[in-house]
């Protein structure tokens, strides 16, 4: 009996020697010399892969471990590179028994710096774009053979649409016209889900872009035509989950790296309720549930708790910055992911890249929650989760109940708006919170709507109050839309992104009257904000809402900013006296547009903001050599005001927007 065992054992080391082995696939396919740190994870994919030994001959690299997972299908290599290593390829060789397989591995030469990669700020205006609705520059990525099951239906508000990065790229003159500084994808990658996941939010492949979009090529492509008109990329990227058709759900490399793997037997759904970080009475149970609940069946959930997860997930987006040269990540659906590692993430990322900036997806419209996750506030010390940038979610709520209300008793219309700033005390840096009134999840600002006064004014604050904003795509030619009928709707494609469309809003003679005037307002406001260091830089002084009117200036460098805005229906007659410290003593403002000289007879002590249907002016004042500069505005633009503080230059203007009429339709 022994004998026979012996035999066996035998036999079946003669089949592992021979077994079969390949590799398909290394994650990431390159990587950079000259990061800070040393380590470097290669994900290795190969039927049998998981039974090799590895061996590596390069200069300057050392093979630190190999990590054999539950699956035989993947190998976990780790490598040491020294400081100085230098750019070039090398072998690695993978052997089992007699058989060995050798694949080449290149580490590039980086492009620039860590240093030198400059982040979004306060400085931008961000264009947030679905790239599956905006334009559709190649029909031939339409259809791809060999993907998971999808259609392309313009007349389905949930199918694919044919929109790409080509579309995106031959529009570039149109972004560079209307002035926004930065623009926002939401995911590009590979989404290989049945149904087609126009979104972007069920990536399958980390390091490839969704073919129906383009190519790994066309992607930096596209990133590098935007810088030279001075446009930067944000990506869109998804630590918290991936979608269902991932090659680690297929075949999963080890349980732990999904939160409750056993998903077709007992699924958990997160509760979506992101309170528990922040409740000091927080159950575990809730806390796990939301945290370790799947987003929905088909996106299953990262476990960033399993360090080799997290270091796949921290080296990917460290590539896609040295590889297309992004210039910020959106990370979504922030909070879900695990704290820890996600503050380790930063943490890392900060220190090789010092100048950038990722914004992170943290939807409660309480101005406490969201102040906890920007770094280094006080109110979640001692932990830091050192994320620069987060979402105001508050402003969002606080600016679209106010278009329903007057502004007649405290707490309600502009008084809530201005509460919202109130609560700045708790943020650690206000001017670099991010700041919307409506994106691809909620609700279009206009609804189904097209009250143009009331989306004048809301931009204007938006453009102009102490926050990174962002838009919205389309938002500047009037497209509304609710999620009640579907979040398609939406997500409308943009009139002229496809050849077949019956209306071009991408040229100034496909547009309306009414969309031209919309969107020369934007136009206007957004070059005008371009370069303007007192919106970029300046503080803020803002005034509690008198006679329905908020006022706000910013400030830098003696130069101001002053917004007025009518929160009422009603004609209304303001003293002076209550800005006084802001409008000081001048006589003449130059109007920017018209150039034509206001007489304001050197009293400033009254005025009027205008009842509709008069609705005459706006106003932009420079106060350069003792005079004020007004911008007038199409009539339905707002009321008229006026205001001023003394400027460096005429390249400086003051700001003054009365929101007249902001309240005045209901949608």
């Amino acid at each position: 009996m022994k004998k026979f065992f012996f035999i066996l054992g035998s036999f079946l080391l003669s089949l592992s020697t021979y077994a079969a082995m390949n590799v398909n696939k290394i994650d990431p396919p390159f990587w950079y010399a000259g990061m800070k740190n040393p380590e470097l994870q290669l994900m290795i994919y190969g039927e049998g892969i998981g039974n090799a030994s590895v061996s590596v001959n390069y200069p300057g690299i050392s093979l630190s471990s190999t990590v054999k997972l539950e699956s035989n299908n993947y190998l976990l290599v780790y490598l040491h590179l020294d400081k100085d290593v230098k750019p070039g390829k090398f072998p690695l060789t993978f052997t089992i028994g007699k058989k060995k397989l050798v694949k080449e591995y290149e580490l590039k030469a980086r492009n620039k710096k860590g240093c030198e990669h400059k982040g979004f700020d306060a400085s931008d205006a961000l264009y947030l774009l679905m790239p599956d609705r905006f334009a559709n520059g190649n029909p031939e990525n339409d259809n791809i053979d060999g993907m998971s099951p999808y259609k392309v239906d313009r007349n389905d508000p949930n199918a694919r649409h044919g929109g790409d990065l080509a579309g995106i790229e031959q529009n570039l003159d149109y972004f560079e016209d209307l002035g926004v500084t930065a623009l926002w994808f939401t995911p590009v990658l590979e989404n290989n889900m049945e149904g087609g996941s126009y979104h972007g939010y069920a990536t399958t492949d980390y390091y490839k872009v969704d073919p129906r979009f383009g190519t790994n090529e066309e992607y930096p492509q596209l990133i590098a035509k935007s810088h030279d008109r001075g446009i930067k990329i944000v990506m869109d990227m998804i630590f918290n989950h991936c979608g269902v058709e991932h090659p680690w759900i297929k075949d999963m490399p080890s349980k732990d790296f999904f939160n409750n793997p056993d998903h077709e037997k007992n699924f958990v759904q997160t509760s979506f309720k992101l309170t528990p970080h922040v409740d000091p009475y927080a159950s575990k149970y809730d806390f796990d549930q939301m945290n370790d609940g799947w987003f929905v069946t088909v996106m299953p959930d990262l476990n960033q708790k399993n360090p080799h997860v997290y270091k796949y997930l921290v080296q990917n987006s460290f590539w896609w910055i040295e590889y297309a040269d992004i210039d910020g990540i959106r990370m979504d659906t922030y909070p879900y992911a695990d704290y820890d590692a996600m503050s380790n993430w930063m943490k890392e990322l900060n220190e090789e890249y010092p100048n950038y900036n990722t914004v992170g997806e943290t939807w409660v419209t309480e101005p406490a929650y969201t102040a906890w996750w920007q770094k280094d506030s006080k109110l979640s010390a001692p932990l830091n989760s050192n994320l620069k940038t987060v979402m105001d979610f508050s402003f969002f709520d606080k600016i679209n109940t106010a278009k329903n209300e007057q502004t007649e008793t405290w707490f309600k219309g502009l008084d809530r708006v201005y509460n919202n700033f109130v609560y700045d005390f708790l943020y650690p840096d206000p001017i670099s919170v991010l700041a919307f009134i409506e994106n691809h999840d909620t609700d279009r600002f206009l609804g189904e709507g097209d009250n143009l006064p009331m989306l004048k004014q809301a931009s204007t604050l938006l453009l102009t109050t102490r926050r990174i904003p962002q838009l919205y795509y389309g938002t500047e030619i009037m497209m509304n839309g609710v999620k009640s009928k579907s979040d398609g709707y939406v997500r409308k494609d943009f009139p002229g992104g496809w050849s077949d469309d019956k209306a071009n809003a991408l040229t100034a003679a496909g547009r309306t009257k009414l969309q031209n005037e919309c969107y020369n307002f934007y136009k206007t406001l957004l070059n005008w904000r371009k370069g303007n260091e007192v919106i970029a830089k300046g503080n803020m002084t803002q005034f509690m809402v008198q006679h329905g009117v908020y006022a706000y200036a910013r400030q830098y460098n003696g130069k101001t900013v002053f917004v007025m805005l009518n929160g009422t229906d009603e004609a209304t007659t303001l003293p002076l006296k209550y800005y006084k410290e802001i409008l000081k003593d001048h006589a003449q403002g130059k109007d920017i547009l018209t150039g034509r000289i206001i007489n304001l007879d050197g009293e400033l002590t009254r005025f009027v903001i205008a009842k509709r249907p008069s609705l005459p002016k706006a106003s932009i004042l420079d106060l350069s050599t003792n005079k004020r500069s007004l911008i007038s505005s199409p009539p339905s633009m707002g009321a008229d005001v006026t205001a001023g503080n003394s400027l460096l230059n005429d390249t400086s203007p003051l700001l003054v927007r009365s929101m007249k009429n902001f309240f005045s339709t209901r949608l």
